[in-house]
């Protein structure tokens, strides 16, 4: 008792058995089981009539304690993966470096690991410590300590609604603190991906990041460096689309985890122009994430990259070329060379450059242009991009106001739009009388762009 009460003052944690795990029942854990998913409750059930062990895992289980229903479902068993894959109709084994079973209901998809031993230390690693492959299966509690932040290391049984707590992740909940499990040196060289990770869960849940965690991420941060480019690229649209994406990206900064690792970051941290267009495409993504509603990772990354794109297309064009072909040169030096840091998917940068070739053609308010544009599969991305730019200043208000009231006006009201979009700048002037067939080169229009009748159009047939 007395030693008890000289550990608590002094502020040491008492020690407890690893292979042990705390029991919570459903008074003292509240998780509401209305949020926990039918097939993970299946799954589970199906596991467990099988003479398995079968649990709810990681982030659901986070979520769920924090009063969130979860969008994924993880479950974690002592059965193989063949064993779970004889269990389910719709199974499929994958993974390399762990594998893992994918298990399909519909549309929705759970996936089923099998408990993980410590057998790291004899599994295949990289000159500089990265796990490659590591395949071993262990009990439980082993599982446990190769999780990787205690909140993500708790275990919940819907047949019982009991909760098992093997390093105290629930008191980390209550404390709202990010604490790494194990030595933490250790356990980022084994996967530096847990260095964003670490960042990303602090952001998105408001947690504060133990200072013992925090510590060695500046000095290791370059390890970055030696994870497969694919899997810092989902790990970035994770972060991006987490609902707190600009929130990320302060605590990147703050970890220093941005500078020379991932150019991306460096583009919108380091450019005080482009912050303000960033900022607002951040803030709506963050705004439709916490809606529920869908959000387009070209449409994310057609943005933040937009001011560098931006740049060489003004570059492009004082150097003497015409503004349509500037424009894809400037496209191509960009993604060229995010590609070699970020693994972009081509449906992605497709998405990007349609986004992007959009843009002048929002300039040409003449003839048939406007309404062509209106049946552009991917107007409406290309046409909130360009509400982003009218919002950060750098494109008139104007053309938005002009554009808004096109899209959602009638046909006179069209028309009418049409011909004050050409009215001469200058008063004194005569209209010219409205005209819907195709336009000689140089007739009216808005800037440089205008001149470009007959390229095709910004979006061209790229990507179709």
């Amino acid at each position: 008792m007395i030693k008890k009460f000289i550990r608590k003052i002094l502020g040491v944690k008492d020690q407890r058995d690893p292979t042990e795990p705390v029991v919570l029942g459903p008074d003292q854990h509240g998780i509401d089981p209305k949020l926990v998913s039918p097939n993970a409750i299946r799954v589970t059930q199906t596991l467990q009539e099988a003479g398995f062990k079968a649990f709810v895992v990681g982030g659901a289980v986070r979520d769920l304690l924090l009063g969130v229903k979860p969008k994924d479902f993880d479950i974690a068993t002592d059965a193989t993966p063949e064993e779970v894959k004889r269990l389910f109709r719709r199974a499929f084994i994958i993974g390399r470096r762990f594998q893992i079973v994918h298990v399909m209901f519909g549309q929705e998809l759970l996936e089923v690991t099998t408990f993980r031993g410590n057998g790291s230390n004899n599994a295949p690693k990289d000159e500089h410590g990265r796990v490659l492959r590591d395949n071993n299966f262990g009990p439980q509690h082993e599982d446990a300590a190769r999780r990787d932040f205690t909140i993500n290391a708790m275990y919940y049984d819907p047949a019982t609604q009991s909760v098992l707590d093997y390093h105290g992740g629930t008191e980390d909940i209550r404390a709202k603190v990010l604490r790494i499990i194990g030595q933490p040196e250790a356990r980022y060289r084994e996967d530096p991906v847990r260095m964003l990770r670490v960042v990303r869960f602090a952001a998105k849940l408001g947690f504060t990041i133990e200072p013992e965690t925090r510590a060695p991420i500046p000095v290791m941060a370059p390890l970055i460096n030696n994870v497969p480019t694919a899997r810092v690229f989902d790990e970035m649209l994770k972060l991006l689309m987490s609902g707190q994406a600009m929130a990320c990206l302060n605590e990147l900064r703050a970890a220093g985890l941005h500078h020379g690792l991932l150019p991306l970051l460096d583009v919108v941290l380091e450019q005080p122009i482009s912050m303000k267009f960033v900022t607002l495409a951040l803030e709506s993504t963050d705004n439709r994430v916490k809606a529920g509603k869908g959000v387009s990772p070209g449409f994310l990354f057609a943005s933040l990259l937009w001011h560098q794109v931006l740049e060489k297309w003004n570059a492009y064009r004082a150097a003497g070329e015409s503004p349509i072909p500037a424009l894809h040169l400037a496209a191509d030096d960009v993604l060229d060379a995010q590609t070699e840091n970020l693994a972009l998917q081509r449906r992605i940068a497709s998405d990007m450059r349609d986004i992007w070739a959009m843009q002048p053609r929002f300039e040409r308010r003449t003839g048939k242009s406007p309404f062509k544009l209106l049946e552009n599969p991917r107007f409406r991305a290309g046409y909130d991009f360009l509400e982003l730019r009218c919002q950060s200043g750098e494109l008139d208000a104007e053309l938005g106001a002009w554009w808004k009231a096109f899209v959602e006006g009638d046909n006179a009201e069209r028309e009418r739009l049409l011909n004050t979009a050409r009215e001469p700048a200058a008063g004194g002037a005569k209209k010219r009388p409205h005209r819907r067939g195709p336009r000689k080169t140089g007739e009216g229009g808005s800037g440089a762009v205008a001149n470009e009748a007959g390229t095709g159009g910004a979006t061209g047939t790229d990507g179709k």
